[in-house]
């Protein structure tokens, strides 16, 4: 039977995109959550927030982010709009040539890592607002079940060298056990259309960090983002 929702914020979003296979989940996850608060819903550039969280922590873009990171490129640099810088499905060979347009209109928040627990994930989704998860994944979460539905492994530790991020977006009960809906960057391919749930004995061994963003900042209409 499908998985009925308590609280279900995915009327915040648009349609879930895909990543394809760079390392850029965080950046999907802070961007999606971005432009949710904003909201009507327009997407916004996570290839902008990509480059400037790797360039602050001068890691490659062939790396994934890291949150602290990436929770400062939003505040600091912040986000245009999609069209402003599309996604690559792929970088340019010559890394010379990647990097942002020169000047775009962009949008700030602040943000802040919170505890790490279940718990915190329910009472933010409580209050309306979704939520970055970072986690540790396993191999039951490529193929979520027909109710879109993650479930623990048996037998199965956590797998410390595969990380993903997605975003928060609702709860309810799944098997007797607590669940998260989550929105991936998979595209609407994987579970119900981009969709799934995270059974609590799924996620509460991997989860690994809990984020959320918060007020608006003003800012100028134009950023050089050189």
């Amino acid at each position: 039977m499908p998985i009925a929702p308590t609280v279900d914020l995915r009327n915040q979003f648009g349609p879930v995109r895909d990543q394809g296979d760079r390392p850029t989940c965080l950046a999907f996850a802070a961007s999606d959550a971005h432009a949710a608060l904003r909201g009507p819903w327009t997407a916004l550039s996570c290839e902008f927030a990509f480059y400037h969280a790797q360039r602050r922590a001068g890691r490659p873009p062939t790396k994934g982010a890291l949150l602290s990171h990436m929770l400062r490129t939003i505040k600091d640099d912040g986000q245009p709009i999609e069209d402003a810088w599309p996604y690559l499905n792929a970088l340019p060979a010559d890394l010379d040539n990647y990097g942002p347009p020169s000047s775009v209109t962009v949008f700030r928040r602040n943000g802040e890592a919170c505890p790490k627990a279940v718990d915190e994930v329910l009472a933010h989704l409580d209050d309306g607002r979704p939520v970055m998860v970072l986690m540790m994944i396993s191999d039951s979460f490529y193929l979520p079940a027909v109710d879109g539905a993650i479930r623990a492994p048996a037998g199965k530790l956590p797998d410390p060298k595969r990380r993903h991020a997605v975003v928060a977006v609702g709860h309810g009960i799944a098997d007797g056990h607590r669940a998260i809906l989550i929105r991936n960057s998979w595209g609407v391919g994987w579970g119900l259309q981009g969709y799934g749930w995270l059974t609590e004995p799924f996620l509460a061994p991997r989860l690994t960090a809990v984020a959320l963003l918060t007020e608006d900042l003003d800012v100028p209409t134009q950023n050089l983002a050189a």
